[in-house]
Formats: C-alpha cells, sequence, structure tokens
C-alpha cells in the first residue's frame, strides 16, 4: 500500500525508524497520562462540590481557574517551547500537572478551590501545548495523518482514569484517590520522561517530488495565514467546548437529573470517552480515505445530534447512548483542527489553535454553570449541540483551505 511505504522512504538514514517510533510511543504516554489524570479529577468534581458547598454558578466560578490558568500558559508555553524545546516543557509540565491534581480536595470552600485549580489548570494548559507541538513535528516527519492517535491515547487514559474513579468513588475518598493519582503520574514521568528527553525532535522531511513545498514546510505567520490558523482553532474551540462539558458535567447530570449513583454517573463520561477513543483509533484511516473536509463536516453533525440526544433523554441508557454518539463525533475534530494549524504556522499555530482549543474546553464548563442556574443542566448541555453544529458549517466553509 502507498501508505505503508512512504515512512520507509524517510527513514533511509540508519537508526531513524526507530528514533521516530520510540518518539511516537513516548509521546503516545504522555498524551495517556494526561487524559488519565484530568480524568480521574472531574470525576470526584460531585464530591468535591460537596465538600466545598458550591451552588452551580459557583464552582463555574471555581472551575473558571482551569480556565484562567490554562489560557495564560498556553501562550507563555510556545514561547518556551521555542527557547528550552517541546521535549523539555513537555515533562516539566507532565511533574506540575501530577503535584497539582492532589491539591482540590484540600480545599473547602469554592474561593480555595479556584485558587488552586489555577495552579491545575497552568499545567493542564501547558503540557498540551508542548506535545501537541512535538506530535505535529513527528506528524510532518512521518508523512502521515496520525494525529488522531495521540488523541485516541489522550482518550484512552481518560477512559481509564474515569472508569478507575467510579470504581475507587464507594470506598477512596478524594484525597486518596486524587494523591494516588499524584504518585502515579510521578512514576510514568520518571520512567518516560527520560526517554523523551533523550530523544532529538525530528527534522523536517525532505518534501517528495510530487508533494507540494507547504505540505512539510510551514508557512510563515503573516495575515492570511494567521486568519486561517485562528479558523481552524475556532473549530477546535467548538469542539473542545463540549468535551469540557462532558468531563465537567456529565456526571453531576446523571446524577442530579436522573437519579444515577456516583458509580453509575462515572459511567457515562467512562462511555464517552471510549467512543472518543474508538474514533480516534480509526481517525487516520478516515481522514485518508474521506479527507479533512467530510471528517469536520459528518463529525460535528453526528455530534450535535448525540449530544441532543444526551442532553435531553428522560432515561439514563438513552442519555450514555447520546454522549457515546457525540463522541464519536467530536473524536477526531480537535486533531485536524490543531494539525492543520500546526501545517500552516508550525508551533505557533499549534499555539495558536491549541490555546483556543483548550481555552473552549475549560470555559465551556463554567457557562455550562451559569446557563444551568439560568435555565437547567439538561437545557445547558443544548448548547454543546449547537455549537458542534457550528464547527461542521465552519469545516464546509473552510474546505478549500482545509483539503489544500
Amino acid at each position: 500500500m502507498p501508505q505503508i511505504n512512504k515512512p520507509r522512504t524517510h527513514n533511509a538514514v540508519p537508526g531513524a525508524p526507530t528514533d521516530l517510533t520510540r518518539l511516537r510511543i513516548t509521546l503516545t504516554a504522555f498524551f495517556a497520562l494526561d487524559g488519565f489524570v484530568f480524568a480521574g479529577w472531574v470525576v470526584r468534581i460531585p464530591a468535591i462540590k460537596e465538600q466545598t458547598g458550591a451552588s452551580a454558578s459557583t464552582l463555574g466560578l471555581a472551575l473558571l481557574g482551569v480556565s484562567a490558568g490554562a489560557v495564560i500558559t498556553m501562550m507563555l508555553t510556545g514561547r518556551l517551547c521555542h527557547r528550552y524545546g517541546n521535549h523539555q516543557v513537555t515533562v516539566v509540565c507532565a511533574v506540575l500537572l501530577s503535584l497539582s491534581v492532589s491539591l482540590p480536595p484540600l480545599t473547602h470552600s469554592p474561593l480555595t478551590l479556584g485558587l488552586v485549580l489555577l495552579v491545575f489548570g497552568a499545567a493542564y494548559g501547558g503540557i498540551n501545548v508542548a506535545f501537541n507541538s512535538a506530535a505535529v513535528d513527528l506528524v510532518r516527519a512521518m508523512r502521515r495523518p496520525i494525529m488522531p492517535s495521540f488523541h485516541a491515547a489522550f482518550s484512552l487514559g481518560g477512559m481509564v482514569g474515569a472508569g478507575l474513579g467510579g470504581l475507587v468513588a464507594g470506598f477512596l475518598t478524594p484525597t486518596q484517590h486524587l494523591f494516588g493519582l499524584t504518585v502515579i503520574g510521578l512514576v510514568v514521568t520518571t520512567v518516560v520522561g527520560r526517554n523523551l528527553l533523550r530523544l532529538q525532535p525530528p527534522a523536517p522531511p525532505t518534501p517528495p517530488e510530487d508533494s507540494p513545498k507547504q505540505e512539510t514546510t510551514p508557512r510563515r505567520l503573516n495575515p492570511r495565514t494567521h486568519g486561517l490558523v485562528l479558523t481552524f482553532g475556532l473549530i477546535a474551540l467548538c469542539t473542545a467546548f463540549g468535551e469540557g462539558a462532558l468531563a465537567d458535567w456529565s456526571a453531576l447530570h446523571l446524577e442530579q437529573d436522573l437519579d444515577a449513583t456516583a458509580g453509575a454517573a462515572a459511567i457515562g463520561y467512562s462511555c464517552f470517552a471510549l467512543a472518543m477513543t474508538a474514533g480516534r483509533l480509526t481517525g487516520t484511516r478516515l481522514l485518508e480515505r474521506l479527507g479533512r473536509t467530510r471528517t469536520l463536516v459528518s463529525g460535528g453533525t453526528t455530534a450535535a445530534l448525540g449530544m441532543l440526544l444526551g442532553a435531553l433523554a428522560p432515561t439514563l441508557w438513552a442519555t450514555v447512548l447520546g454522549f457515546v454518539i457525540t463522541g464519536l463525533g467530536l473524536a477526531n475534530l480537535f486533531p485536524v483542527a490543531v494539525e492543520r494549524a500546526g501545517t500552516l504556522a508550525g508551533p505557533d499555530g499549534v499555539a495558536i489553535a491549541s490555546t483556543l482549543g483548550y481555552g473552549g474546553m475549560l470555559l465551556g464548563p463554567p457557562a455550562i454553570g451559569f446557563m444551568a442556574d439560568w435555565y437547567s443542566l439538561p437545557a445547558a448541555l443544548t448548547s454543546v449541540a449547537v455549537l458542534a453544529a457550528v464547527a461542521a458549517g465552519i469545516g464546509f466553509l473552510t474546505r478549500h483551505a482545509a483539503e489544500g
């Protein structure tokens, strides 16, 4: 098959195939760790809400600490990656993420919760810019659309983290659970981080004769390119809004509106993460068959329909089915948007699109909280469907840039 032979053509230098494979495995481990730690935190949000005595709106304000820390740090992280390297910044942020996840259960008011989530958000935002930049470099070196596979690892980590959280929720306190995540995170970072620091970032490959030069050489960040990057960042924002909303509010929706137990409520996000994983594991093949535009339009439409079911269904299992459909629809939208921004403008493009995308993920939950107080939580969750439809529309309108 042509796509099987391309990496071999590029990796003619002795030792290169091993280095690229090792780098892919190492980055995959960091994506999985990030999803695992983040999901472990989100499934304990109902318990932290009760512990701090927060209402839906004050919890939303506290969660804004994650958003603020992440968005501010993301732009700074882009500069740090230029100065120190993507690999070094990834390892440092992984350590900070692992340490900071143990802080929320130590708080007893919405204000202190918001302050510690500012630290957690800074670490979360930093590691996402750093390893996405490293992944885009590897995608360009391998000349295959493998970006969804890294985000599949994030989703798989989220599924495992949420599933484990549901299992231990009945007999471990949030403090014990999240401290355990700290230990696991530090151990994984110590083992895998040493490999990442020893591996050099791959050099951009020499473009083949039948390939446009811009596919392997990022453009300068001129006004036109900057506009395209912002457009793909907007797609990432719309779709990541849904990821953040389901991460922070799906368990509470199942508990509060459908009278599910704590363990059953955790299953909702776990099934969503499983669907995201399945969609992203097949994302490379899907992109090779459908192209970017069809992937964006069909994914956004599917997610919109699924979220309407997930938000408005009157039964637990119909709601979970809606979450699954939403996960399948959203699966490849964010990876496509970030990868395209990186192809257009290199690390600067990744930083901008990641800031917008993860800003949507982290600003979504507080917005849901306010809408839940004004209307209801099910009504608030329909905003995820609206933005997924917007992402599909933008994907269609930018079809020429997406395929170019």
